[in-house]
């Protein structure tokens, strides 16, 4: 019911339309969202730069179907990357393909894909594929390989869910490639086929798959913010003599920001995912509705760093 219910709301732009006009609500909402503007996503950026944090800028908005909304959000994309040039920020995005038209024409996708790593890789910067539900994971790894990594594989990524049954597979031949990997757990409801159930099960594949990286992997982004799972990387890296400089930890822009000082503090490389736009509202309510428990997380995290200042 709660699923439901956060999946409705996701859809009402009176509700929304409240949201933005509501102060308290929007000052929740700035704390997992940079904005709704380009400018303001890099002003966050810049911003994290001045604490020696990374960033990864990601333009709110994916499952398009107008090629002309397609074709707007890589022209903000090559602006965007323009803008961090200019500034103080990382030269480093992260893109959904069906943001940029895979669901319409895998070719109109294609070539507004092609033009975002292009003027990343003009900038020295770095493009990272999200990855969306189970449904887009072989598409995306096709298009990946297809597309884009034989001529970019120094300036594009891709993201592997610990969730999923196959990414044991799928990390393997990445690292095999000598492809860039960004790990995270999943936070898509998946059906038991495809994905595991319990969050033990998630864990124990995430921890067995992060150290894969850490030994073989190609400057992989540990990105979680599960302590113990932190504490086991920094533990097997040094045990394995594995430098810090060969990897970095990511965590989601205002998620346990006092776990990212501690960490940049310790000599890690910490990179955070900014996400901003005029999606951010039903962006955060499907990233809750996709498993209510993140209420909860949020919140947790919120009262922990609020206790760990007094």
């Amino acid at each position: 019911m709660l699923r439901q219910g956060l999946l409705w709301l996701s859809q009402q732009n009176r509700v929304f339309q409240f949201i933005r006009s509501n102060p308290l609500a929007r000052s929740f909402a700035s704390r997992f969202v940079a904005g709704e503007t380009i400018e303001q996503g890099v002003a966050a950026a810049e911003e994290l730069r001045t604490h020696g944090i990374g960033t990864s800028l990601d333009l709110l908005g994916e499952s398009v179907t107008q090629a002309s909304e397609a074709t707007a959000a890589r022209d903000e994309y090559l602006f965007m990357l323009d803008r961090l040039a200019a500034g103080a920020a990382d030269v480093n995005v992260s893109v959904k393909l069906t943001q940029m038209g895979l669901d319409i024409d895998e070719d109109l996708c294609g070539r507004n894909m092609l033009e975002i790593v292009e003027r990343a890789r003009a900038h020295g910067g770095f493009v990272r594929l999200d990855m969306e539900s189970s449904a887009y994971t072989q598409r995306t790894l096709e298009f990946f390989y297809q597309r884009l990594y034989p001529t970019h594989a120094a300036h594009c990524g891709v993201v592997i869910q610990s969730a999923l049954r196959r990414s044991e597979a799928d990390i393997d031949e990445l690292i095999d490639r000598k492809a860039r990997v960004r790990l995270c757990k999943g936070a898509y409801l998946e059906p038991p086929a495809v994905a595991f159930a319990d969050k033990a099960d998630v864990d124990r594949n995430y921890v067995l798959l992060m150290e894969r990286l850490l030994l073989k992997g190609n400057y992989p982004g540990i990105a979680t913010h599960d302590e113990a799972i932190i504490s086991q990387a920094r533990r097997f890296a040094q045990l394995h003599d594995v430098p810090s400089a060969r990897f970095e930890f990511q965590m989601l822009y205002g998620v346990r920001r006092d776990l990212q000082g501690a960490l940049r503090d310790a000599g890690y490389n910490m990179r955070v995912y900014v996400p901003f736009g005029t999606q951010w509202y039903p962006y955060l309510m499907r990233r809750l509705a996709e498993r209510p428990a993140n209420i909860a997380f949020m919140m947790g995290n919120i009262m922990r760093e609020s206790v760990s200042r007094r």
